[in-house]
Formats: structure tokens, C-alpha cells, sequence
């Protein structure tokens, strides 16, 4: 039997009345549990209509850093938005659970309205979506039910989504979804501090295993905690490092989904010379030794990451990584240096080769979804 589809319309900037068959939503259109919808923060909301101005019936909101939730049972779903103002040129972002970027400055000429889609996974019965953007314009919201398949990422600090209290902190993983197609839903449960071993006795890989349906993907990067030396993360790198690694694979296999290796991310480290340094050593050995050994897919994102860091230099990885001056970052008045985590540009360069490793791999259904 075929899943009966759910849909959702929302018509927003609906001061007047809303088109046949949406519900309308203004920038009074508050959360309230009986309604199931509505802005829940308490970011700027502003009405725009435009009708008398031009004939036509082009009304928008400008939702400036606000959170709008809906209530719809678990599942992954397909969100479209109509974008655009009729006069005005507009620049909007969208982000999802946990700051994760589905939509990054989405630029509308004036008078243009543009339709873009992404999926997203409702977690307890709830999916909420945040804009911004120097511009920020809604016409109208689709979320509508789809059965589709879901890649699920497990990893470190240089992976995971970052709190908005930490911008541009941002991992790789919370920019993923700008490079997949709106047909399959990106969930990170990368965690800042984990190895490979934490990540299993902490019970995180448990939460994703749990999820896992047959043609499911898993995206494993771990390696920079498996270095520490404390006893709860640390790891021989071609023995219980390995060892750890396959508990992702045999879960994988167990629910006829797809394990995918990911070698390390470099940190950025150079000698005296500008030449990268590499401080992983044998732990990327062991990932590319154990996806021949068990034939899984492997992402070589420590090579990609090394040619793109050595091509860019000392100088040039500071724009990639957490390097900012004094007053650069409103949340870091004093400067930051971190050479091991990224700025969100930075994040989302590294997320795209992730996206490129992928389809080099060729993976029957996964190839299809990556733009």
C-alpha cells in the first residue's frame, strides 16, 4: 500500500485572505499548541503587501532571525518555499534543527519570486525553520510527507552542528544539506569532544541505529579525539580504532543501510616553510586500511583537505578556519585563533568536498540525490 502523503500550505503575508487552500499565516501568527503552527521566537516579523501597488496579488512576510514551528507527525518531509518580493531584491537564508543551513543567501531580483525546496526530519513531532538573511522575504510555505531516504552523520566538534551562540563556529556536517537534492533528509548527530569510542558508549550511534531504515546512509569522520589519552575516548589507531570503526559498519549492515568512511579533516598546521603538517598519521591509515579490508565506501577527506590547505597556505586556511581579529565576530570581541575548527565559509567548503567525495563513490541511490 502507498503511504498516504500529508501536506501542509501556508500562505504568509496573508493580510487580506489567503490563496484557495492555504492557511494563513501574518506576522501576528503566534505558536500555539492547539493551532499547531506559528513564530515562536522572538525575532522581527513584518507584513508586506504589495497589491495596490502593482495590480497583483504578491503579498510576503520578512521574517528577520525568526523561528516558525509545525506540528506533523515523525517523518522526513519536503519543505517549499515561495521566495521573492514584487518591487524589492531580497537575500534569505533558512536554518533548521539544531542551526543546521538548508538554504544559504538565496538572492531574488526585485519583482522575482523563486520556489526552493529542501528536506528536513521531524524530531518529536516538530519541525521549525529559522530565517534570516541581509533581506529576508516568505510568500508562502509546502511541507508535504515523503518516504524518503536519510543520510545520518556521526563525528566530532568538526562535524556537528554548532550553536548559534558560537557563530561562524560551524562543522561540515551543518552544511551538508546545501549540496543534497530535496529528496533525502540530512541528520547530524555529530558531537563536539567524541571519538569513536565515546560516541558507542555514550549511546549516540544507538539513537542514529535505531532510526536506520533499509537505504539509509551513515557518514563516519572520526579520529581527532581517538588521539586524546584519556581513557573514555582514547584509541589504537590499527587496533581499537579499527575496531570501533566496524561497530558503524556491522549496525549498518544489520539494517541493510550503507556505512560511508571519512578519513579526518587536517587541522591547520604548518611548519616554517608553509608546508602542512600532518597530526593524524597512522589514524588515516587505519580508515582507508578498514574500508578495503570491508569494502565500505570511503571519502578521503583528509587528501582532498590536505591539497586544498596546502594550496591555500597559512595565510589563506585562516578564512577556512576559526581566525578572526579583534572585533571581527560580535561574539568574540577579543579575537579568536583555532586551527582545528571552522568558520561557517569554511565549514561549507569542506562540507562541499564531502559532497564530491561522494559522488566519486557512485553509489546507486546516493548519486542521484547530490546536486
Amino acid at each position: 500500500m502507498e503511504p498516504v502523503v500529508q501536506v501542509w500550505q501556508f500562505d504568509f503575508g496573508a493580510v487580506k485572505a489567503a490563496a484557495e487552500g492555504y492557511i494563513p499565516v501574518s506576522a501576528d501568527t503566534r505558536y500555539e499548541e492547539a493551532a499547531g503552527y506559528g513564530f515562536t521566537n522572538a525575532g522581527s516579523v513584518t507584513n508586506i503587501s504589495r497589491d495596490e501597488e502593482i495590480g497583483l496579488r504578491c503579498t510576503s512576510l520578512i521574517p528577520v532571525n525568526a523561528s516558525f514551528r509545525i506540528d506533523v507527525p515523525d517523518g522526513n518531509y519536503r519543505i517549499g518555499l515561495l521566495i521573492g518580493d514584487a518591487r524589492f531584491e531580497t537575500e534569505t537564508s533558512v536554518r533548521g534543527e539544531e542551526g543546521q543551513l538548508l538554504l544559504h543567501r538565496l538572492h531574488t531580483p526585485a519583482g522575482h519570486f523563486e520556489r526552493y525546496s529542501f528536506a528536513v526530519q521531524a524530531v518529536d513531532g516538530t519541525i521549525i525553520l529559522t530565517f534570516s538573511g541581509r533581506a529576508p522575504r516568505i510568500a508562502a510555505l509546502e511541507v508535504r510527507s515523503v518516504p524518503s531516504s536519510s543520510i545520518y552523520i556521526a563525528g566530532d566538534s568538526t562535524v556537528t552542528n554548532q550553536p548559534a551562540e558560537m557563530y561562524p563556529y560551524a562543522g561540515w556536517g551543518q552544511m551538508l544539506p546545501l549540496y543534497i537534492k530535496p529528496d533525502l533528509v540530512v541528520r547530524n548527530f555529530a558531537l563536539s569532544g567524541r571519538s569513536s569510542r565515546s560516541f558507542i558508549t555514550e549511546g549516540v550511534l544507538d539513537r542514529i541505529v535505531k532510526r536506520l531504515k533499509p537505504n539509509d546512509y551513515v557518514l563516519i569522520q572520526f579520529g581527532h579525539n581517538d588521539q586524546k589519552l584519556d581513557e573514555a575516548r582514547h584509541t589504537d589507531p590499527f587496533t581499537t580504532y579499527k575496531e570501533h570503526l566496524k561497530v558503524y559498519i556491522d549496525a549498518c549492515r544489520e539494517r541493510k543501510a550503507t556505512a560511508v568512511l571519512i578519513t579526518p579533516v587536517h587541522r591547520r598546521h604548518f611548519d616554517s616553510e608553509g608546508t602542512l603538517i600532518d597530526t593524524h598519521g597512522d589514524y588515516i591509515a587505519a580508515v582507508r586500511q578498514l574500508a578495503e579490508e570491508e569494502q565500505v565506501p570511503l571519502v578521503d577527506l583528509a587528501a582532498m583537505s590536505a591539497e586544498l590547505f596546502a594550496r591555500l597556505g597559512p595565510e589563506g586556511t585562516k578564512s577556512i578556519f576559526m581566525w578572526g581579529a579583534p572585533g571581527e565576530f560580535i561574539r568574540f570581541p577579543d579575537g579568536v585563533r583555532d586551527d582545528t575548527h571552522f568558520q561557517e565559509w569554511g565549514a561549507i567548503r569542506l562540507a562541499e568536498l564531502v559532497a564530491q567525495g561522494l559522488k566519486q563513490q557512485q553509489l546507486e541511490q546516493l548519486h542521484m540525490y547530490l546536486k
